[in-house]
């Protein structure tokens, strides 16, 4: 469903990737019981990012089974619903469990760039994929789904067409995919390779 972005974060199995990406725009759409919720998510180099991350409060999901943990698993849907309501953002590892939830990234790289207007979790997602090879899936307020890879912003999910021209932040030339009422924003890596010819 996700193909562009999904070319521009090749390291993770798309049987992960995907659905991880499917419950944000879920997140995106729907909040919590009305109210509009952000969360954070890092897929994969999950060692690296549980020793860059502190818990915020005792780990609601420790000590179930990984089964239960696991990202496909539509039970774990409304934990994860629930959960993000609260500070911090979710741990998941490589191969799609859910490791923590609640975790506060400490992560800092000096060279990543992020757009103006977005705010805190943007920065730690961005910060965490510069410092470790994990991917960063914020889930903003304003219910944009945006994706950071290698320490920049890959692609938006935009669920509303009328949001489309207010809340992009992908810099330079783009690559626009409809799926639905949603618009999906890549860089457009073919025309920038041409203009650099």
């Amino acid at each position: 469903m996700f193909e562009s972005i999904l070319c521009e974060v090749t390291e993770y199995d798309p049987g992960v990737l995907e659905p991880l990406i499917g419950l944000a725009v879920e997140i995106a759409r729907e909040g919590r019981e009305g109210k509009r919720v952000g969360t954070l998510f890092t897929l994969g180099d999950e060692a690296a990012v549980l020793a860059r991350s502190r818990p915020l409060i005792l780990d609601p999901l420790m000590g179930h089974p990984e089964s239960s943990r696991h990202i496909t698993n539509l039970n774990l849907r409304g934990t994860i619903k629930e959960l993000s309501q609260l500070d911090g953002g979710f741990v998941v590892s490589h191969d799609g469990i859910v490791l923590s939830a609640c975790r506060y990234l400490d992560a800092v790289a000096a060279q990543v760039e992020v757009p103006l207007g977005l705010g805190s979790r943007h920065i730690a997602a961005a910060n965490m994929s510069a410092v470790t090879k994990a991917v960063g899936i914020v889930v903003s307020e304003s219910s944009v789904v945006r994706l950071f890879c290698h320490g920049h912003l890959v692609g938006e999910i935009i669920p509303e067409l009328w949001m489309t021209d207010h809340a992009a932040h992908l810099r330079g030339s783009t690559k626009r995919e409809q799926i639905g009422e949603l618009t999906v924003l890549t860089p457009n890596r073919l025309q920038a390779a041409v203009k650099g010819d």
